[in-house]
């Protein structure tokens, strides 16, 4: 997905009040949620969602982007999932459906608010206004296989221990100790983690 920055486009008393927000965001985040800031670009909206419990996505952490247009605040952001994931209001290329976050829309909702109407639809799918007609589709008439094929894909994408950008991985750090046996036992891990998902998606194939 092509950068879309648009510090440009807003004002700066838009800009301004964006800033305060993700500030707050980034110290009191909504539960399951974790706000990603880049200073380099403020209009660069970025979060983690925790699947929630329940629900086929629980125990899968989804990335998301929010971007603003130059008619924020009079108009949400739009909303792209980063991981992959089955959903009927998700496009395959990760867009989330516009009249989802238009619904209820006001001006000083602001991206607190985005970020829970998109947890909510983990919790709440809502078929009528479906951008993945399949799931959708699933989701009406075969509830159970749209809940195995939304965890499948859930286990597959969202899951599995993934080092964040700006974190230590570890690697390079070792100085021949504890860490080198642990690193050894990781790969196998990871090795063996691969043949699983190798199978899922070959299962996932005949579905």
């Amino acid at each position: 997905m092509a950068s879309t920055s648009n510090v440009e486009n807003l004002s700066p008393q838009i800009l301004r009040g964006v800033m305060k927000e993700m500030t707050e965001l980034v110290k009191g985040p909504p539960e399951g949620i974790k706000v990603h800031m880049n200073d380099e670009d403020i209009t660069d909206i970025q979060a983690t969602i925790a699947g929630p419990a329940g629900t086929p996505y629980a125990g899968g952490m989804f990335r998301v982007k929010l971007a603003l247009s130059k008619d924020f605040p009079n108009v949400p952001p739009k909303g792209y999932f980063l991981t992959k994931i089955f959903h009927p209001n998700v496009a395959s290329n990760g867009e989330i459906c516009v009249n989802t976050l238009k619904k209820d829309w006001k001006a000083d909702l602001g991206i607190r608010h985005v970020l829970l109407v998109i947890k909510c639809l983990l919790i709440v799918p809502n078929a009528e206004s479906a951008l993945n007609e399949e799931a959708g589709k699933l989701l009406l008439e075969a509830y159970d296989d749209y809940a195995a094929r939304a965890k499948m894909i859930t286990e597959i994408h969202a899951q599995g221990p993934k080092v964040c950008k700006g974190e230590p991985s570890g690697e390079g750090t070792s100085q021949g100790g504890p860490l080198t046996k642990k690193h050894a036992a990781d790969k196998k891990i990871t090795a063996d983690r691969k043949k699983l998902l190798k199978d899922k998606k070959r299962t996932l194939k005949r579905l």
